[in-house]
């Protein structure tokens, strides 16, 4: 981009004619403003000056015939009845390509320090996914850098999955391994209500310099008003579609979905919507549903964008209403266990609840076979855990399960190594963690199969 062009692009944000209305009342945290309701659209935003010299900016939710209703991005401590406030229109994003590498706002406003190049052409918030009469198929399968992910759980091109899991199970480092590591061109995150002090952490120790040489991180911290904080998954899929139309394949990280749905509750409510869903407003499914849509291969010719969308679930609870409704519009979902963390295997994922929707289609025939082995055998296993570990197991009672107890450490170790020779070197390790040796020839001994089943 010339300088010319950086120029034309600021000349665009620039409005020739100015409109003002004047705050008529203030109801809580929503602000009724006078003189715009015939001039304003649900979603422009307006800048209000407050008589003591601040400014915030509040979006509009609900309009009637004589009054704008909005809610402020920020405080209202100062605002008094009969400040301005000024239309400014919907508030959009202007990707550029020098946006790689860098840590920016849900706005478009950097937050590393450096000044941050605006594009030329500014891009609505929220737009319909590509048609789906002319949008592309799934395409090839990934190297993720993880065997699990090369092997018993593929990933492909323009796949969407979700990661389902507690707080503190491991979601972060397993993201920043995808960041690092996956095939991709490009890797857009989304951090939705992070803490604050754990953004440096993740931008400097989980992504490293290599993860952020082609990533591009947008945040909204925990502390941030809830239209920050429900924007900051919109503004990141944008920047991921700008990137996609010019052909490339970005990965779109999402850090979490249960928290873009708190604070669309909270907007949502705010514009006079009622709850239902365990307290969510019903339009929550529809933030979800078209977010997760957005993701995924485009129109034949372009790019594709392969989703990940984290999301917190309270007690395992896979039927909480946010679990539910993304887990019916994806392409997988990944189960990661408190219990598997807490014995220090990573990443904990239970591979049994997990599925991958990519199959059978992204592995040849002998692959498919090798998964499906190793799924009866880990379910095997998981049927006769709690007697295997009270001792109560008898070697020889079940072929499938002596079997299952002796490939069961190599399988478990497995799910947690990296795939430092890629998908076919991930399918090789597999074939050894499923045949390993037998000592002597025979089968192991009873007090041997007690002590290998153990799991801690």
């Amino acid at each position: 981009m010339t300088a010319l062009d950086i120029l034309r692009a600021e000349l665009a944000h620039l409005r020739p004619l100015r409109l003002y209305g004047r705050i008529h009342s203030i109801d809580g945290t929503t602000l009724h403003v006078s003189g715009l309701a015939q001039e304003a659209c649900i979603g422009d935003w307006l800048t209000i000056r407050g008589q003591q010299g601040q400014s915030i900016t509040a979006e509009i939710l609900r309009l009637d015939q004589n009054m704008a209703i909005a809610l402020p991005d920020g405080p209202c401590e100062g605002l008094a009845i009969g400040d301005w406030a000024e239309l400014t229109g919907p508030r959009g994003l202007a990707p550029d390509d020098r946006w790689i590498g860098r840590v920016i706002d849900p706005y478009g406003q950097p937050l590393d320090g450096r000044p941050l190049v605006q594009g030329p052409r500014t891009y609505p918030l929220r737009r319909p996914p590509p048609e789906a009469a002319r949008r592309g198929r799934l395409g090839t399968r990934l190297d993720t850098g993880m065997a699990v992910f090369n092997t018993l759980l593929p990933l492909v091109e323009g796949q969407r999955i979700g990661l389902f899991a507690g707080s503190g199970v491991g979601k972060s480092m397993l993201l920043g391994k995808f960041a690092r590591n996956m095939q991709a061109d490009l890797v857009v995150i989304a951090l939705i209500g992070e803490r604050g002090r754990e953004l440096r952490e993740f931008v400097e120790d989980v992504l490293g310099p290599e993860g952020m040489a082609r990533s591009i991180v947008i945040t909204a911290t925990s502390d941030q008003p809830p239209l920050t904080r429900r924007r900051c998954a919109a503004a990141a899929m944008c920047v991921a579609e700008h990137f996609r139309n010019q052909g490339k394949h970005v990965l779109y990280l999402a850090d979490s979905i249960t928290r873009l749905a708190e604070a669309h509750r909270e907007v949502a409510l705010a514009g006079g919507e009622a709850a239902s869903l365990r307290g969510f407003p019903p339009s929550t499914t529809h933030q979800i549903m078209a977010l997760a849509e957005r993701a995924g291969p485009g129109q034949d010719g372009i790019g594709a964008i392969t989703g990940v969308f984290t999301v917190l679930v309270a007690g395992s609870d896979m039927d909480e209403p946010v679990a539910d409704i993304l887990r019916g519009v994806l392409d997988g979902h990944v189960v990661m266990d408190r219990a598997i963390a807490e014995r220090g295997r990573f990443p904990a994922i239970d591979v049994l609840r997990s599925v991958s929707r990519a199959l059978p289609r992204a592995a040849t025939p002998e692959e498919n076979a090798r998964i499906a082995e190793a799924r009866r055998l880990l379910g095997a296993y998981d049927r006769a855990e709690m007697m295997i570990q009270a001792g109560l197991y008898e070697a020889g009672s079940d072929p499938l399960v002596d079997r299952a107890i002796r490939v069961w450490p190599g399988l478990d170790s497995f799910v947690g190594e990296s795939a430092a020779h890629g998908i076919k070197g991930a399918f090789a390790r597999l074939a050894q963690c499923l045949d390993p040796p037998i000592a002597g020839g025979a089968a192991p001994p009873k007090t041997a199969v007690t002590t290998a089943a153990s799991p801690d």
